[in-house]
């Protein structure tokens, strides 16, 4: 899942540096709403590898483990951005400098076709967890999706105000969680039944190396540090620095330690494929804790949390759209009525426009965001990809060997999972819609003229995300 599927800085005033503690406020705000995101894509990811490999438990602890490695070579990559551009911009800021503007487009598209999955699966899969903790709705699975889907629409009207419930939320869940997997470790409540291999008659390393991409979904959201330190306007560039790599850092010890940790308790417990009226996380936490209060709060936290992730992907995403449209009299790539705001600055026809796309792609996969998990780890990699040969450009221009061998690697092994995917059928849709929405905006780009700056669009939409947030926080108070 990249401009910031999560973020994140208002209501908490400009900070100045020599105000140490009201910095360390804001970088825990900060740090906890951009991940939001990536941590509630545990909430899938582990089930849908497990279902990759055809429900076998002995090979689920090496496959995610690979995942996480992938996970951390993805995030050195976003490390090298934020050192090189500390104002913000990810990997279309990469793309634009290291071949040209019109680059700039492909990991665009990607965010564009990224957004809206995230809001798909994301509110999919707090529809999931509700009917886990209520079997009852199990019927009713594609309306609940849908008005979950406009609840959260709805609320984005209203505009940033709300941005520190994301980091709350993150907050909670991990809090929850912990408690949780020490319970399912030291004291499970009961045992599952699933075998801990299936003997499928397959090399265990080929079923690993085509299992693990499917769980790729777990690294959306690694780039969103990259742009979200657009909104940190107080800041100055070493400061942006270092709030983007303790994110990073942080994103991968809560993302990687949860995911290990609740895949060891999997294999622990022996929770397998999980019915229709469930999902395989509820039933490891069913499982470890029994169905008391412990366990009616994680379904809680985690549908809260994955309900944070589709809000900021509602913010992040008509802000894109927004930016793209221009202002004050400068010549836009989309039409001017993407970029109209109400009072809380919110451009409410972009908004529009991704509530009819989401709710097209739920009522498509029957409100099951396992049906999604294919599409959803395509288009971010294309991102991805961009980004890493962008950066590898870059050293060997510097004449860094070193880096470059280790960027161009990591490119290796990003392209190697999005072939596997796309190899699988229909999630060549996500790669054709990224294509298509990048050749449309660069089409619309050079007919207005090939307006400079496009490089820094996602740079721009955060930091008018930013400013707004303040705004509204000044506002309120």
């Amino acid at each position: 899942m990249t401009l910031p599927k999560a973020a994140v800085s208002a209501a908490i005033p400009p900070v100045r540096s020599s105000r140490k503690p009201r910095t360390s406020v804001l970088f825990i705000a900060f740090a906890f709403a951009v991940i939001a995101d990536p941590v509630s894509s545990v909430a899938y990811a582990i089930e849908a590898a497990l279902r990759a490999l055809h429900g076998d438990l002995a090979l689920l602890l090496p496959t995610m483990t690979l995942v996480v490695g992938l996970v951390v070579v993805v995030t050195a990559n976003y490390w090298q951005l934020v050192r090189r551009f500390p104002k913000g911009g990810g990997a279309a800021a990469a793309a634009g400098r290291a071949f040209g503007p019109r680059w700039t487009f492909l990991p665009i598209g990607a965010l564009v076709v990224d957004f809206v999955l995230t809001i798909g699966i994301s509110i999919s899969a707090a529809a999931s967890a509700a009917i886990a903790l209520f079997p009852a709705l199990a019927g009713a699975r594609v309306p609940l999706a849908l008005g979950l889907l406009v609840l959260v629409a709805g609320l984005t009207w209203f505009g940033h105000g709300g941005r520190l419930l994301f980091a709350a939320m993150t907050v909670l869940f991990v809090a929850v969680c912990a408690a949780v997997l020490v319970l399912g470790f030291v004291s499970p409540h009961a045992m599952g039944h699933a075998p801990v291999s299936t003997d499928a008659g397959r090399p265990a390393a080929l079923a690993v190396v085509l299992a693990f991409p499917v769980a790729m979904a777990l690294a959306t959201g690694v780039e969103a540090p990259s742009t979200a330190i657009a909104q940190l306007g107080q800041l100055d560039d070493a400061h942006r620095r270092r709030f983007g790599r303790g994110t990073l850092a942080l994103l991968l010890v809560i993302v990687g330690g949860l995911t290990i940790a609740l895949t060891a308790l999997a294999l622990r417990l022996h929770i397998g494929i999980p019915t229709a009226d469930s999902t395989q996380i509820a039933d490891i936490a069913r499982s470890a804790a029994g169905p008391g209060w412990l366990y009616g709060a994680f379904q809680l936290t985690s549908s809260l949390l994955l309900l944070a992730a589709a809000s900021s992907s509602f913010q992040a995403g008509p802000g894109l759209l927004k930016a793209l449209a221009g202002t004050a009299g400068a010549p836009g790539v989309l039409p001017p009525v993407l970029g109209r705001t109400n009072k809380h600055h919110t451009p409410y026809w972009s908004v529009v426009a991704y509530l009819i796309a989401a709710g097209v792609i739920i009522v498509a996969a029957a409100g099951e965001e396992q049906e999604l998990v294919l599409f959803y780890a395509v288009a971010v990699f294309v991102s991805f990809l961009v980004g890493l040969v962008a950066m590898t450009r870059f050293a060997r221009t510097e004449r860094k060997p070193a880096l470059a061998w280790v960027n161009a690697l990591a490119a290796a092994a990003v392209a190697f999972t999005l072939a596997v995917n796309l190899l699988r059928g229909w999630p060549m849709l996500s790669l054709a819609a990224t294509l298509l929405i990048a050749g449309a905006l660069y089409l619309r780009w050079v007919r207005a003229g090939r307006p400079s700056g496009i490089e820094d669009v996602e740079a721009r939409a955060e930091a008018e995300t930013g400013s707004q947030a303040e705004a509204h926080a000044a506002a309120t108070c």
